[in-house]
């Protein structure tokens, strides 16, 4: 006999020795399975479990990864709200709408698209020895609706969104060839969970068809273990132990239950405990208390010390053996503050809203999670919120290894197309849903909050969120319970997120604090939040715009394609623009950096608040396109802020400075109140804070607020900061810094000459063009025209709604909500600026000007003429808008400022200093405009 013959022999006799002693045994049932699209329903009732079917796909995977479906055209029904349904008609979309290549503009767009039921159909081979067996059908990650066919005979149907779908086959099979026939239905007929909620909705992951996870069947002895919950107590360092075990039998069995549990990150082993139960025919609950030792390790975000706990359930032989992760971990309120291990905790989180845009579905597999919240934990954030849907097992698994937080909620967002607490069958699937959930993912330490949802609509949501607020207080106190986020703010909440504490709100427009209060620093969230001492954590703040980052279209190499951009940068080339496309992605992230960091910072000094939600720390490619993300929908930089400079404004410690104002003239003195927010792993003990004055890289003042013992928690004092600016005639910038140990923030703020009257005697300041001005103009003189908001007829830019923040989440989606731009765009080396320090993009400064301004729209000028400061607009309209420009009329020259520089100066330093940098502009000799426009077209401008 040859060696290898010998060798494959003694092979077999290993594995079956081994499954002699295994209790469970796997069949992996990924691969090709037969498959046929059925969108009229015709597959029960013609028995396709049945059938043959000619094509094939591949799973785990989608339908549209498989080359399934039908091509996106303009009749394609979609699972979301579109609030323009008629939008290829709408000027701004129609040029480039093509019936043969649709671009669809509101979210990205699927290679193909279907909506119904899918038969998935496998012959298998089933072993003798499992017909005595307990034999499950598991299904990771199916969307949506399953129902299970084994040999012509139909077993059940499930419908989590959540969780796994597991069926207990075993009465269905028989030794040899079985067929397994699964039918995936993806519509929302049976149970409308709300259209747009991220489990489901087109918006962002995509209404796919198919199973994307664990495709295998599982068999086991006929005693086995169906769940373990883990309940940990830091106090006396042991975990106790909830077992549901299950006696397919119809004896009594004396069994010994082997615990043991080792440190994942060290390796360490506890020593194994053994325990002597009883159990009867059916449903068995075995509880036990494991002691994890003096030395046990507690998990928070400075130490994800992860234990892996061990069943073994043995009688005679081993009956079976399952491994879940705990940590030892205590999350929960003290007063208005969450605390975890008796330490506080200030949640800085991101929203998750299921964005993934080579696969259209989130992963299984640990390592793409792992990249998300790499990029979560180097932004400075500790927290994630998966609005109104819940990750797989995958997503938990890597939370818990790297220490991140996450709010999980149950699938759904009942409003628009659906009620919570009317009856309807989302009800009673939220409290399914919400179950499942519990036991697949409760004893992750990661998982420490939980919502029914996003937003709820209906008239008694509130009486349903109470119940099942109470229900899971009472069930499990492992994590903290919310109703909803968003609202209400009820009663029985363990913590509310609320939309109330932020610097814009949905329907505030140009009337935002950001918008409408002159720029400062000291203002917090204390007069919004309710007086009910439950802790407050605010929902979606931010939602700051970012122009299109076009240079990302090549990265979308899977099945959703970014065909909105494509559109949008047709449109910017159609408005002969396309080379600006890279310096509008870089002006408009700054100042969205910029509008995060106010945000945030805010959140910060508020006394006794819990945390924030931003929405989002990357790109929300649906609900119109909304580019609120500093990273990309792959977690990726974009290039205008890294993660060290997000970090200093959001942080475990972030220095901040309580400023009554930015904007200062010569002689009047800075007062800034030095505090910080400081939720470390530990109080610092003796740290000196320092603070500098800059102006560049050149010291205008510094100084120490002492020795300091800092403990953990936000609104602690440092000290005050005062200097008085001397008299130097010139405008600046200054940078006021601050530093504690290794942390450092810092603010801009604007020094202008007290004296700034001046006037250029040879250039007209006007407002309007009168016959006497424009005259004077064709004389050959010089004019500069200051206009303002309502100063410009609406085709030609006074129908834009101008102000200083960048845009909320985006005109498409929130009915044209103002502001309609995106911040300026300029060259700071401009001699027209020169008397007005700028970066190329909005800071501080401009909000004045933004606040007074019109903008003025250059499409039907030449397209060579171009602005000295442009207004950067919308990327569905692309309009080329200016701020200030200039041109020739007749033999003289003309300057406009779409900003009022000449009203309420007294009041407006930064107004002041833009008039006195523009009239220095105008008597030089290099205010020669290029472009000539007649008369006429000036005039079409004004009112």
């Amino acid at each position: 006999m040859r060696l290898a013959q010998i060798f494959l022999i003694l092979t077999l006799v290993f594995a079956l020795f081994s499954c002699s002693e295994n209790p469970i045994e796997t069949i992996d049932l990924s691969g090709e399975w037969q498959f046929q699209m059925d969108p009229d329903d015709r597959g029960e009732r013609e028995n396709w479990f049945e059938k043959d079917f000619s094509e094939t796909v591949q799973l785990p995977g989608s339908m549209v990864e498989n080359g399934k479906g039908y091509d996106v055209a303009l009749k394609t029904k979609w699972t979301g709200s579109i609030l323009q349904p008629d939008w290829f008609q709408d000027p701004n979309y129609a040029p480039y709408e093509d019936s043969l290549d649709i671009k669809f503009p509101f979210w990205l767009q699927p290679e193909k698209k279907y909506t119904g039921a899918a038969w998935y159909n496998k012959k298998i081979t089933i072993p003798e020895n499992w017909i005595e067996r307990t034999v499950f059908l598991n299904l990771e990650r199916v969307h949506w609706q399953s129902a299970i066919w084994i040999n012509s005979k139909k077993v059940d149907k499930q419908n989590s969104l959540a969780t796994p779908h597991i069926y207990n086959i075993s009465s269905f099979l028989k030794t040899g060839e079985n067929v397994i026939s699964i039918c995936i239905d993806n519509r929302t007929k049976d149970i409308d969970v709300g259209e747009n909620s991220h489990s489901i909705s087109d918006h962002t992951q995509s209404n796919w068809n198919g199973i994307v996870g664990n495709v295998s069947l599982q068999s086991k002895r006929k005693t086995y273990i169906e769940n373990i919950e883990v309940y940990p107590d830091i106090h006396k360092k042991t975990a106790t132990i909830k077992l549901n075990v299950f006696n397919a039998s119809v004896e009594n069995l004396s069994v010994k239950a082997f615990v043991s549990a080792r440190l994942k990150n060290t390796g360490q082993n506890i020593e194994k405990k053994i325990f002597d139960f009883g159990i009867v025919p059916g449903q068995n609950i075995l509880k036990m208390i494991f002691d994890l030792g003096e030395d046990a390790q507690l998990w928070d975000e400075f130490h994800p010390n992860v234990y892996e706990l061990t069943v073994s359930l043995k009688n005679k032989q081993l009956l079976d053996k399952k491994t879940v992760d705990f940590g030892l971990r205590e999350f929960g309120n003290n007063g208005r503050r969450f605390e975890i291990n008796g330490r506080p905790v200030f949640l800085r989180g991101t929203l998750e809203c299921a964005i993934f845009p080579k696969t259209g579905y989130p992963p299984t597999r640990i390592a793409p999670w792992e990249k998300v919240f790499t990029a979560v934990k180097n932004h400075g954030l500790n927290h994630v919120r998966f609005h109104s849907w819940c990750p797989p097992e995958a997503a938990f698994e890597a939370a818990d290894k790297m220490g991140i937080y996450l709010q999980v909620e149950c699938s759904s967002w009942a409003n628009q197309s659906t009620q919570l607490g009317s009856g309807f069958p989302v009800d009673d699937f939220i409290w399914e849903e919400s179950r499942h959930i519990v036991q697949e993912y409760g004893n992750h330490p990661s998982f420490v909050m939980m919502a029914y949802g996003n937003e709820p609509g209906g008239p008694r949501y509130s009486e349903f969120l109470s119940e099942f607020v109470n229900y899971w207080k009472g069930k499990d106190d492992r994590r903290v319970y919310t109703g909803a986020s968003g609202w209400p703010a009820l009663q029985e909440n363990d913590f509310h997120v609320l939309p109330q504490p932020r610097i814009q709100g949905w329907g505030e427009e140009l009337n935002s604090i950001i918008n409408s209060q002159r720029p400062s620093t000291d203002f917090d969230w204390s007069d919004r939040l309710p007086d009910d001492g439950i802790p407050v954590v605010s929902h979606e703040i931010g939602q700051w715009c970012v122009y299109p980052n076009f240079k990302e279209i090549e990265k979308y190499s899977g099945v959703l394609k970014p065909k909105n951009f494509e559109l949008f940068r047709e449109s910017l080339n159609a408005h002969h623009m396309g080379e600006l496309a890279d310096s509008f992605l870089l002006a408009s992230g700054k100042l969205q950096a910029l509008c995060y960091k106010a945000d945030i910072e805010a959140a910060l000094r508020t006394p006794g608040f819990a945390g924030f939600q931003l929405l989002d720390l990357h790109d929300f490619p649906g609900q119109g396109t909304a580019l609120v993300g500093i990273l990309d929908p792959f977690w990726e930089e974009k290039g205008y802020i890294s993660p060290e400079e997000y970090r200093r404004f959001c942080n475990t410690t972030v220095p901040l400075a309580r400023l009554e104002k930015r904007i200062f003239t010569e002689g009047e003195i800075l007062n800034a109140t030095i505090e910080v927010a400081h939720f470390g792993e530990q109080a610092f003990e003796n740290i000196n804070p320092l603070w500098e004055l800059k102006e560049k890289e050149n010291t205008i003042a510094e100084g120490t607020l002492g020795g300091q013992k800092i403990p953990l928690g936000n609104t602690t004092q440092l000290g005050q900061v005062q200097v008085q600016f001397q008299k130097e005639n010139r405008p600046r910038k200054l940078t006021l810094e601050v530093t504690i140990g290794d942390f450092v923030n810092s603010w801009g703020i604007w020094v202008y000459p007290e004296n700034n009257s001046a006037q250029n005697e040879s250039v007209k300041v006007v407002e309007k063009l009168d016959k006497t001005t424009v005259q004077y103009l064709k004389d050959g003189g010089k004019v500069l025209l200051s206009l303002g908001q309502g100063k410009t007829t609406p085709d030609m830019g006074g129908n834009i709604g101008v102000g200083f923040s960048s845009i909320f989440w985006n005109t498409a989606w929130t009915n044209n909500q103002k502001p309609h731009t995106l911040g300026i765009l300029c060259n700071p080396e401009h001699p027209a600026l020169e008397l007005f320090p700028t970066e190329f993009y909005s800071s501080w400064q401009w909000q004045d000007a933004m606040s007074h301004a019109d903008a003025i729209q250059l499409d039907s000028f030449p397209k060579d003429l171009k602005p000295i400061v442009r207004i950067v607009d919308n990327w569905v309209t692309n309009r080329r808008l200016a701020l200030i420009f200039e041109t020739k009329v007749g033999e003289g020259s003309l300057l406009i400022s779409g900003a009022d520089i000449v009203n309420n100066l007294e009041n407006r330093p930064e107004a002041r200093q833009l008039r006195i940098s523009l009239l220095n502009y105008t008597k030089s000799d290099k205010f020669n405009p290029a472009i000539q426009l007649p008369e006429k077209q000036i005039k079409a401008i004004l009112k």
